[in-house]
């Protein structure tokens, strides 16, 4: 008895793009239907090419799994005339192995107010929402309560990177050192994706001019994607508190990060309580 071979990356672009355009009925974009009964549902493949304004051989060869290479143009281009929506398109870039371009618009404030209200939830477990550039966006009293000063700043400096290389740099706190550099590692991956934009290079250049530390760090290009763990805190009013602690990317928003703190101890457990 045969076994069938596992499907490889390209058949599944190619299963990907017949199932999208089967889905699409000719007048849904504008076409007429010729008046005859079509032997597959949706559209034709030179109908799809059309719309796309790529040449049908090429089209063709790609829904065959064919080893060629489409463009973000093209990809897109695709994507439109088989009416994806942002989960689809990402799902061709993925299969067609190309790297999807940078939204133009940032669609993170619509996302980053219902999270808002989310973080206020999970008092009184410490949690934050942090945006491009490590800004803080929205903090529950917990945080406020456990971390205190990070979150008073005013609006134009309340950020991560400000809050441990300007406002409170403590060099020679080795816990410090870990969080601050952790933090510049991630940061790190973050400028990648804005390398060469404004606002990231003059932050760059503020923080090296005001911090020895971010400057050393930041020329050893470190870079970090995660970010979980416990934490120690000796708090003035609650006494010691251990954490386990995690940070997420939210789904459809790829430029927050959502930061929540646990009870790591029964003690711990206790104080929050308190709060």
């Amino acid at each position: 008895m045969g076994v069938t071979p596992p499907p490889t990356r390209r058949s599944e672009l190619a299963a990907f793009l017949r199932s999208r355009r089967a889905r699409i009925r000719p007048e849904d974009v504008g076409l007429p239907d010729g008046g005859t009964r079509r032997r597959t549902p949706g559209l034709r493949r030179e109908e799809l090419a059309a719309l796309a304004g790529v040449g049908v051989s090429w089209y063709t060869w790609l829904e065959q799994g064919r080893d060629i290479n489409a463009s973000p143009q093209v990809l897109d281009a695709i994507a439109r005339a088989l009416r994806l929506d942002d989960a689809e398109r990402g799902t061709l870039y993925a299969l067609a192995r190309t790297e999807m371009p940078l939204a133009t618009e940032p669609s993170d404030d619509a996302v980053a107010v219902e999270l808002a209200q989310l973080v206020d939830a999970m008092h009184p477990h410490p949690a934050y929402l942090i945006g491009p550039m490590t800004r803080i966006l929205a903090w529950n009293d917990a945080a406020s309560r456990i971390f205190g000063e990070a979150f008073d700043q005013p609006a134009e400096s309340r950020s991560l990177l400000h809050w441990f290389f300007v406002h409170r740099p403590d060099p020679q706190n080795p816990l410090w050192e870990s969080t601050a550099r952790g933090t510049v590692a991630r940061f790190r991956a973050e400028h990648a994706r804005h390398a060469g934009e404004h606002d990231y290079e003059q932050l760059v250049e503020s923080l090296r001019a005001r911090s020895e530390p971010f400057a050393r760090w930041w020329d050893s290009r470190d870079v970090l994607d995660v970010q979980r763990g416990t934490k120690t805190i000796d708090h003035p009013q609650l006494g010691r508190l251990f954490f386990l602690h995690a940070q997420t990317i939210p789904t459809g928003a790829p430029e927050l990060r959502l930061t929540v703190y646990g009870p790591g101890d029964d003690a711990t457990r206790r104080a929050l309580a308190r709060l």
